[in-house]
């Protein structure tokens, strides 16, 4: 699971002084939900907290000039065995929500339909135009309902503030309330 971990996390929300701890918040919801279903490795710059350590995922530092696909390598090549990745921004994605979509060469598109959320395989291409970018390397789509937890992801306040209250995990929530 990348997370950002820097500065410019979540930078769509502009001047809002909770930028950086609703990312931080919103991505230690997801490695929560996550974990109840298996192991995580999170991988993020050096301003990446030790409160992902503290959940139980394995943290790995990006090096300089990654990127996000590739940082996303680094840490898959660390796994053994079936992979997935996950992206920390669905501060509603609930184990339940995971659990399903676990299945081999899988891709969730985000809400939007034009990002994805999470593959199940080893070639990453996250960003602008994904979801298009991971069928053409051969993802099965996996139909989910738009108010699934996989589907929810936060990249704006208006995404933020469009999920239910009862759904966010209780970091986000504690944030906003």
């Amino acid at each position: 699971m990348p997370v950002k971990g820097t500065s410019e996390a979540k930078s769509r929300f502009g001047d809002d002084v909770r930028r950086l701890q609703l990312a931080e918040a919103m991505a230690l919801d997801t490695v929560e939900a996550a974990l109840a279903v298996a192991p995580v490795v999170v991988i993020g710059g050096r301003g990446l907290s030790s409160a992902f350590a503290e959940l139980g995922a394995s943290v790995l530092l990006e090096e300089p000039g990654d990127g996000l696909n590739g940082a996303i390598r680094r840490a898959l090549a660390t796994v053994d065995g079936p992979a997935a990745v996950l992206l920390a921004d669905l501060p509603a994605l609930r184990p339940d929500d995971l659990a399903p979509a676990l299945q081999e060469n899988i891709m969730v598109p985000d809400a939007e339909g034009t990002g994805t959320s999470l593959i199940t395989g080893r070639v990453p291409a996250f960003g602008a135009g994904s979801r298009d970018a991971h069928v053409a390397l051969g993802y099965r789509e996996l139909e989910l309902p738009p108010t699934s937890g996989l589907r929810l992801d936060v990249d704006s306040p208006e995404a933020l503030a469009a999920i239910p209250r009862e759904r966010l995990g209780p970091r986000t929530l504690r944030l906003l309330s």
